[in-house]
């Protein structure tokens, strides 16, 4: 089913802006050129985000689903409902990675999933070993580790020079969320 010959691994990490906006432009592309793509959001419980109700008009080549508890996780404070909802969220990435359906996953945070450790980064680094050769796999979030930098194929850093948050402006709907 797939329209891929190879698929990659791709992590757009770092501490500027455009990570899942980056992933997301390539879904748009990709659905363009006939691609199916499947996003899986880690760590997004709280609706709100503008994404969800815009994937819904590339339906049904793209889908979306988000999972992750309510409220901000603090490192070394997992919530138990926090790391519940994470590995809902990876054992439903395993899934979709490994169904045949889909030539592009996107696991959106993912990244700061694993370094929150709501999930084991060795787990992730498993798939990302099995995972079928013609499944184009992206990985977003802050802080990518030198293992997983080492084993995808494309690595983007965002990179922070300047941000409105310093003027006091804060996040917009439409443009931020």
């Amino acid at each position: 089913m797939s329209n891929l010959s190879q698929g990659l691994v791709q992590i757009y990490t770092g501490n500027g802006k455009g990570k899942t906006t980056a992933a997301f432009g390539l879904a748009l592309r990709a659905v363009g050129h006939g691609f199916r793509v499947f996003i899986i959001q880690f760590m997004k419980g709280n609706d709100g985000y503008g994404e969800l109700d815009g994937i819904k008009r590339l339906s049904p080549e793209c889908q979306l689903e988000h999972y992750g508890g309510a409220g901000w996780v603090h490192k070394g404070e997992n919530l138990e409902e926090n790391i519940v909802e994470a590995k809902k969220a990876f054992s439903r990435a395993q899934e979709i990675v490994f169904s045949g359906n889909w030539d592009i996953v996107i696991l959106d945070e993912i990244l700061n999933a694993i370094w929150f450790e709501l999930i084991p980064e060795s787990e992730v680094m498993e798939l990302l070993t099995k995972k079928p050769s013609h499944v184009e796999l992206i990985l977003t979030g802050r802080n990518a580790s030198e293992d997983m930098i080492e084993k995808a194929d494309l690595v983007t850093e965002m990179v922070d020079k300047k941000h409105p948050y310093d003027k006091g402006i804060m996040s917009r709907q439409g443009i931020e969320f």
